[in-house]
């Protein structure tokens, strides 16, 4: 696991956690370092979308998402903020966890293009999201989560993820990391 914190930067359905899940397979990582919100998601509401899709929910989520990491690293272990952190407001959450404990910010980008963000989202059935939200969700990638943007919020290095644009599977784009 790499020192400091990972965060993973990109729209529903480009492919964080499918890059998450072969690291994981692959031992680079421990399925512990990852927190995510989609996960914690499911462990506070289940099933029941009406109750998980509100504001107060949301709340409890990424309070519950900043705690398990500050509890990483404050024991010194890594953590991996998977959630899409496409926005400055989002990002600044994390950055400053990290910063309370002088970790270094990794910050990982999933920009698939709209095209194939459209296609992944189609094939994964999802209903949470409508594909007005997929676009507004590229949009804000586009707009708010450059590399140089996520250089200047305070990331120490930011590396784009590659990704069926260019023909490589999550297991491919994995192979690329070195976190061990």
């Amino acid at each position: 696991m790499p020192a400091g914190l990972v965060v993973l930067v990109g729209p529903p359905a480009s492919g964080k956690t499918s890059f998450v899940r072969a690291l994981i397979e692959s031992g680079q990582i421990d399925a512990e370092a990852v927190v995510s919100s989609d996960g914690i998601r499911a462990e506070l509401y289940g099933t029941s979308p009406a109750q998980a899709e509100s504001d107060a929910a949301d709340a409890r989520i990424f309070e519950e998402r900043d705690r398990r990491i500050v509890a990483r690293l404050a024991t010194g272990r890594g953590a991996v903020a998977e959630s899409t952190n496409v926005t400055p407001r989002a990002r600044e959450r994390l950055i400053a966890i990290a910063g309370r404990f002088d970790a270094p910010v990794t910050m990982l980008r999933f920009d698939p293009g709209v095209t194939d963000l459209l296609r992944q989202y189609t094939e994964r059935g999802r209903t949470d999201l409508t594909a007005a939200d997929v676009h507004a969700y590229a949009a804000a990638m586009a707009r708010d989560a450059t590399a140089d943007r996520l250089r200047s919020e305070g990331a120490t290095a930011v590396h784009d993820v590659p990704g069926r644009r260019q023909a490589t599977t999550p297991a491919e784009a994995a192979a690329y990391f070195s976190f061990v």
